[in-house]
């Protein structure tokens, strides 16, 4: 299977020149198209589907509550779906994070939680606090507000006009979060959005012992909001429910999405305490963040089954013991002479890679993770590529993130058909 012209049919396909598989339906962690031929799905789609494809019980717990009541407006009404999922969400955060706002997408949450940060210091009467703060390289969505967050620079070239200037600060370096701050004025800065570990735009890096919570007393001493981004590394995929926890901090805001109700609905949230929620009540009396489908009872319901379902079998927990045999297992990797490093959490891992003629990243032009993940995807193994790390525009890695429910013998497929991937496209 290879790149073929632009695709037939009706569909505005994401990729205009990439050769689509038509999948039929899934099961665990496979994938099946409709010539019969399976693939190993060992990025969860789009680092989403923690449970595995077919689940019964969600898709039970939609199709009852779509037969009660599908949707009504989150401006005027409440329904039990979102009062479930909101008390299910709170009850896995950290003490004092009370207040769930589901929404549709990561994208839209990022926004959302920026949007909530400034108008949080608007409602206090610090109107100079409007700036963002962020690390590159850093992904946190495509709609404006956080393609500015974003340090993906491919991605933001056609619209430099239409986003906002935001402050970067090198990934996971507590003392240059702190220079900035002083040096743009901590009075003008609203807030600092980050991944607690890095997602597909770092390839998975884990930051140094100790920077969180440098990171933490650094907003706390400036009165910057810390915004935890874990639409990716949250939902258990790094081991823990919350990525932050292996830190003990805890964040101002903090935004889930993808495996929340883990690819059986489109759902994020954004979670704030008390003492936010209660400065816009005091004031305009909401978030300005008006969205047509937040607070969807199915997406509700789905995203409450999903949590549900993780718990009773154990998944989180099952998540830490199979990344441990996951990275075990991807050290022969780093014996390839185009791998220069492995690195993650959990079940989330990052094959970065290296040219070894030069000892540099692959020019760009070379496609050499794109071609990666194509020679996967014809050997019946789905990965993630990503560009642009290393200096912006340079820099090819694959992201792995298999689902919760990964058997050793899927593990050693994994392996082995990635192995096999990187040395067919690096001759």
């Amino acid at each position: 299977m290879t790149p073929t012209k632009y695709p037939d049919g009706n569909v505005f396909f994401r990729k205009l020149t990439w050769e689509y598989p038509r999948v039929t339906h899934g099961k665990g962690c496979w994938l099946y198209d409709d010539t019969g031929r399976s693939y190993l799905d060992a990025v969860g789609g789009a680092f989403v589907s923690n449970v595995g494809h077919g689940v019964p019980e969600i898709a039970d717990a939609m199709a009852a509550q779509a037969k009660k009541l599908a949707y009504v407006s989150g401006m005027t009404m409440s329904h039990d779906a979102v009062e479930d999922f909101s008390r299910e969400l709170a009850s896995r955060c950290a003490p004092g994070l009370d207040k769930v706002y589901p929404l549709s997408s990561g994208s839209d949450a990022v926004e959302a939680a920026l949007k909530l940060a400034r108008q949080y210091w608007a409602e206090l009467g610090k109107q100079g606090k409007t700036r963002i703060v962020a690390l590159s390289p850093a992904y946190h969505g495509n709609t404006l507000l956080a393609l500015s967050a974003s340090a993906r620079e491919h991605y933001r070239a056609a619209f430099g006009n239409w986003l906002v200037d935001v402050i970067r600060v090198p990934a996971y370096d507590s003392a240059a979060l702190e220079a900035a701050i002083v040096e743009a004025g901590p009075e003008t800065i609203a807030a600092f959005i980050a991944e607690p570990v890095g997602g597909s735009s770092t390839g998975a890096l884990v930051p140094p012992e100790g920077y969180w919570r440098r990171a933490r007393d650094v907003c706390a001493s400036y009165e910057v909001l810390l915004v935890a981004d874990e639409i990716l590394v949250g939902s258990g995929r790094t081991g823990t429910w919350s990525a932050l926890e292996p830190d003990a901090v805890v964040p101002d805001i903090q935004i889930f999405g993808k495996g929340i109700a883990a690819g059986y609905a489109p759902l994020a949230a954004i979670v704030a305490p008390s003492r936010i929620t209660n400065a816009l009540a005091a004031g305009s009396g909401g978030l300005n963040h008006a969205q047509t489908f937040s607070h969807h009872a199915v997406s509700c319901a789905a995203g409450t089954a999903t949590m549900q379902y993780l718990a009773e079998h154990g998944l989180v927990e099952r998540c830490a013991r199979m990344g441990h045999a996951l990275h075990e297992r991807l050290a022969a990797l780093s014996k390839l002479p185009s791998v220069n490093a492995v690195r993650g959490r959990g079940l989330l891992a990052g094959v970065d890679f290296v040219n070894p003629a030069t000892g540099k990243p692959y020019d760009r032009t070379a496609r050499f993770a794109e071609s990666v993940t194509r020679a996967a995807l014809d050997a019946g193994l789905v990965v993630w590529p990503n560009v642009g790390h290393a200096d912006g525009t340079n820099g090819d890695l694959v992201m792995l993130a298999p689902p919760f429910v990964v058997s050793e013998d899927e593990l050693d497929q994994i392996v082995d058909r990635l192995s096999a991937a990187i040395a067919k496209v690096a001759s």
